[in-house]
């Protein structure tokens, strides 16, 4: 059983949160439970072979396209439908523990398991955007109930995040932006890479890189973005997220999501 009292944040790491924007734990899962992810992100590679287009399979929901005249994934969403073990990761107090400190609850509910696959030479990219953006999608989709965000995302590193996989990059301080404009642009138009808000500086971003195992964990208005892989290597990060009780008002794509969860 993971011991709570070490697996909670100090009061200098939720400051660093809210203030910078996130916070990182290295080796937070060890390689056996590394292997496992793996194995579960080669299962979706495969159930992924076998679609023709963007669509639900086994309670996972496959978002596909096309770049290059390849056939790429773009991210899986509630990839713990078909993959039982990403639920237990999802669920495991490492990463919830945590949380409920930056949420200030011990309920929360759960609208992300999300498998991100960056394949060498894919040309995959996620734009510069905070992602207050895919939460609250107007129409009264999101309340930010607790005033700090009501928000928490974790991405645990799957494959060693190089230089030139496609690393994270954050940008220092954007919290205290609040919600700003990246455009609506797609991930796969090079302007949305390009979109930069007034105050919005690049040279400003911090590169992420990372060891299988490390996770991070930051808010919804921390802007941040990566981009194409030029390595010859897999660069996968399992993505789950949480939210404070009764801000979410929308249901996400996929079998069981949006499950609550409790840390007691």
């Amino acid at each position: 059983m993971v011991d709570i009292t070490t697996n909670s944040i100090t009061r200098d790491e939720i400051d660093q949160f809210f203030e910078t924007g996130w916070i990182e734990k290295k080796a937070l899962f060890d390689s056996n439970e590394i292997d496992r992810m793996r194995q579960c992100f080669d299962n979706l590679e495969e159930l992924a072979g076998g679609l023709a287009a963007t669509s639900t399979l086994e309670g996972s929901h496959f978002v596909l396209g096309r770049n290059r005249d390849q056939a790429v994934i773009k991210r899986v969403v509630w990839a713990g439908g078909s993959q039982p073990y990403l639920l237990e990761i999802g669920a495991d107090r490492r990463l919830t523990l945590p949380c409920s400190q930056l949420l200030g609850s011990n309920e929360f509910e759960q609208l992300l398991s999300q498998a991100h696959f960056k394949r060498p030479g894919d040309g995959v990219i996620f734009g510069w955007h905070q992602d207050i953006q895919h939460r609250d999608k107007g129409g009264g989709t999101w309340k930010d109930v607790n005033g700090s965000g009501s928000f928490v995302q974790t991405l645990i590193v799957i494959d060693e995040m190089t230089p030139d996989s496609g690393p994270l990059k954050f940008i220092p301080g954007s919290p205290r932006w609040g919600r700003v404009d990246f455009g609506e642009h797609d991930y796969d138009d090079p302007d949305y890479a390009l979109a930069q808000p007034e105050h919005f500086h690049v040279d400003q971003a911090v590169t992420i890189l990372g060891k299988p195992g490390d996770t991070l964990f930051f808010g919804p208005y921390t802007a941040h973005a990566s981009f194409e892989n030029t390595s010859a290597s897999y660069r996968r990060v399992l993505i789950n997220g949480y939210a404070y009780p009764g801000a979410n008002h929308r249901q996400y794509p996929g079998e069981g999501s949006c499950r609550k969860l409790t840390v007691t």
